[in-house]
């Protein structure tokens, strides 16, 4: 099993940044990708940003411009750097760890989210 624990949420002011931290332990042995994923009350999960161990990177539109995703390998670990928050970055943000097993098979791990709130 893979743990996956989220911090770096909280209040922010429009404009304001905040950097997310998450990071993966347990049985882990080829992680092929982590990203961040947003979801607001009403709505659908969605993608905010993912890195792929390739180091390729995919960003909402939403927040091309505003968020870096980056990952420091030695600790499984990944953050999302928020710059330029605005009201509607607010949401429970959650990370996901994809692993691999070496073959074509891959299963997802998920975090319990943090709270990012961005105040108008």
């Amino acid at each position: 099993q893979v743990q996956v624990v989220e911090s770096g949420g909280g209040l922010v002011q429009t404009g304001g940044s905040l950097r997310l931290s998450c990071a993966a332990s347990g049985s882990i042995f080829s992680i092929a990708a982590m990203g961040w994923y947003r979801q607001a009350p009403g709505k659908q999960r969605e993608l905010v940003a993912a890195l792929t161990s390739g180091g390729r990177t995919n960003y909402a539109d939403s927040v091309k411009g505003r968020f870096t995703i980056s990952r420091d390998n030695a600790k499984n670990t990944v953050f999302l750097q928020m710059n330029s928050l605005k009201p509607e970055d607010t949401a429970v943000y959650y990370c996901k760890v994809v692993q691999g097993d070496g073959g074509s098979s891959f299963e997802s791990y998920w975090g319990q989210g943090t709270q990012v709130t961005v105040s108008s």
